[in-house]
């Protein structure tokens, strides 16, 4: 049981680890951080988002977000539709900017994730997802029944 812990959380912290020094190297030369990479790369493969739903759908932290979006609309990447102070609920879009930084990013993305999967069958991908999904779900219930959710 020792080792397969220590296999599941090393190679959990490892793979997260790598994920935000690749987002960080990456996006070094177009001084954006790993919070503003999820926000481009859903409204661009989305469409117009909410943060709400930005952050349904990335499982990234609340106010990491809003701080993201901020910057975003702030250096002319995004547009919101509302002007109400608490936007949080507000449609935001990319502006013609905001498209193709997000196109940059999406193209890395795309390569990433086929270089990364590149020994793996269509097969050994899908299970792994579904192992991936099942560990999720199963952690998320302990945590709920712990109350920590």
């Amino acid at each position: 049981m020792y080792q397969r812990y220590k296999d599941f959380t090393v190679l959990i912290t490892k793979i997260s680890r790598s994920i935000k020094r690749i987002k960080t190297f990456e996006m070094e030369e177009i001084n954006l951080k790993s919070p503003h990479v999820t926000c481009l790369y859903y409204l661009y493969k989305e469409g117009k988002l909410t943060a709400t739903e930005i952050c349904d759908i990335s499982e990234e932290d609340k106010a990491q977000i809003s701080r993201a979006i901020d910057y975003l609309e702030l250096h002319g990447y995004v547009i919101c539709e509302s002007n109400q102070k608490k936007r949080y609920n507000s449609h935001f879009d990319l502006t013609s900017k905001g498209k193709e930084t997000a196109k940059y990013i999406a193209d890395k993305i795309d390569n990433i994730i086929e270089e990364v999967s590149e020994e793996l069958t269509l097969e050994e991908r899908q299970k792994l997802y579904k192992s991936l999904n099942i560990i999720s779900n199963n952690l998320e219930r302990i945590n709920e029944r712990h109350g920590e959710l």
